[in-house]
């Protein structure tokens, strides 16, 4: 396919944003658009965190000075796109818009998921997905506000860590005893999940069965799955963090092909030679078929944005890495790589508490790892994850061993 004339970002979330900065670096002469209905592009991660607290102001969130869109030659057009013909290359806004380019880039992202009981699409409900979201939770941050957060992912648990450090009273809802295990490990997974309590949040491993209201305060009704059944919770405010759904329905529109994302290539190509798609919306389809796991964080939307401009521009992609993620709370920082669902555990402890997990194959070779504060860590057990190298599992349990000598 020659290198188009004209490239159409849908979404100025971080993947669209990385394709047309990335679409310039690499030489791409032609015309390159952004539309979004939210504004310039701006980063997402703080939302939940000093964003939210209010110590980071909007404009620190932006990806670029507006100015940049303007030296690059990148166009933004504020507009929330309805309709995709892809054979045409033409995208329909709300306002009756059109706009066309040779290559259409999905960046859609998701919306967040509405909790599937009585009262859980009730008007009033938070979700954080956008700036506008976190200024509508900011005002019940505070001493003598009570905060309810349904989820303890990543999200949740970050929200339940900047509201209880802004003084709020929090009650902290999942109905998995410890959660992110499947992320980041069994024994990291509890060490952080423990300091929810250890910071005044009350935590409640329960299901939400319903949600309504009682004259100005949210009720939440808890099962527990005991014998004595659960209890009713109230707040001031709900947020429901259980995750998102990806946003689809312009491929699937189009005649996409579509399954929990946008179905692509390792190229981030879809079923439609001028489409592609990148970000948390777009899911990789192997060569065989198989469907793999759709990614949410941060490095594997610029990843995805990467090899979206390489391949537009007919050239080469960087090379695949281990997948990479982190998370802040209570003032502390966790990263993970790889994948920690499978294999030989490994814990490295240092005074009796778990700094880091890894998962071993059958030959030794690292397969995955977590740490707390263990940023040094994390980028040589992902030297070593790409490299294949094997390593004494001794050796990665001993926490005065430097795991940098390791990976050379």
């Amino acid at each position: 396919m020659p290198v188009p004339a004209s490239v159409l970002v849908v979404g100025g979330g971080l993947a669209g944003f990385t394709t047309a900065q990335e679409l310039r670096r690499r030489g791409f002469a032609g015309t390159v658009t952004i539309v979004d209905p939210d504004g310039l592009p701006y980063d997402r991660p703080p939302l939940s965190k000093d964003y939210l607290a209010g110590t980071v102001p909007a404009e620190k969130l932006d990806f670029a000075a507006a100015s940049w869109y303007a030296d690059n030659a990148v166009e933004h057009v504020r507009g929330l796109a309805t309709a995709l013909d892809a054979d045409a290359g033409r995208v329909t806004l709300a306002d009756g818009r059109t706009l066309e380019a040779d290559v259409v880039v999905l960046a859609t992202g998701g919306h967040a998921r509405t909790l599937p009981v009585p009262g859980g699409d009730l008007p009033g409900l938070h979700h954080l997905r956008t700036r506008a979201d976190a200024d509508a939770l900011r005002p019940f941050l505070a001493p003598g506000r009570r905060l309810a957060v349904v989820g303890a992912g990543l999200i949740g648990a970050e929200v339940a860590s900047t509201a209880a450090k802004a003084g709020a009273e929090v009650t902290l809802v999942d109905p998995v005893e410890i959660p992110l295990v499947p992320a980041v490990g069994q024994s990291i997974a509890a060490a952080l999940h423990a300091m929810h309590e250890a910071h005044g949040v009350r935590v409640v491993c329960g299901q939400t069965t319903e949600i309504g209201r009682t004259g100005d305060a949210w009720r939440l009704v808890i099962d527990e799955g005991t014998a004595s059944g659960g209890f009713d919770a109230e707040a001031d405010a709900v947020l429901i963090a259980i995750g998102l759904i990806p946003e689809v329905g312009l491929a699937a529109g189009a005649g996409l092909d579509v399954n929990n994302g946008v179905l692509v290539d390792a190229e981030q190509r879809t079923s439609h030679p001028r489409v592609y798609a990148v970000g948390d919306s777009s899911r990789t389809r192997g060569p065989d078929g198989t469907l793999h796991h759709r990614h949410e964080h941060w490095e594997s939307a610029v990843h995805s944005g990467q090899r979206a401009a390489a391949s537009i521009t007919g050239q080469d992609a960087p090379a695949p890495t281990a997948p990479w993620m982190w998370s802040d709370r209570y003032g502390v920082h966790v990263e993970a790589v790889g994948s920690l669902a499978t294999g030989h555990v490994v814990v490295r402890e240092r005074d009796g508490r778990p700094v880091a997990e890894f998962r071993l194959s059958d030959d030794h070779r690292l397969l995955g790892a977590a740490a707390i504060d263990g940023g040094h860590t994390i980028r040589a057990a992902r030297r070593m994850i790409d490299r294949g190298i094997v390593v004494d599992p001794a050796q990665l349990a001993d926490p005065t061993v430097d795991l940098k000598k390791l990976a050379r």
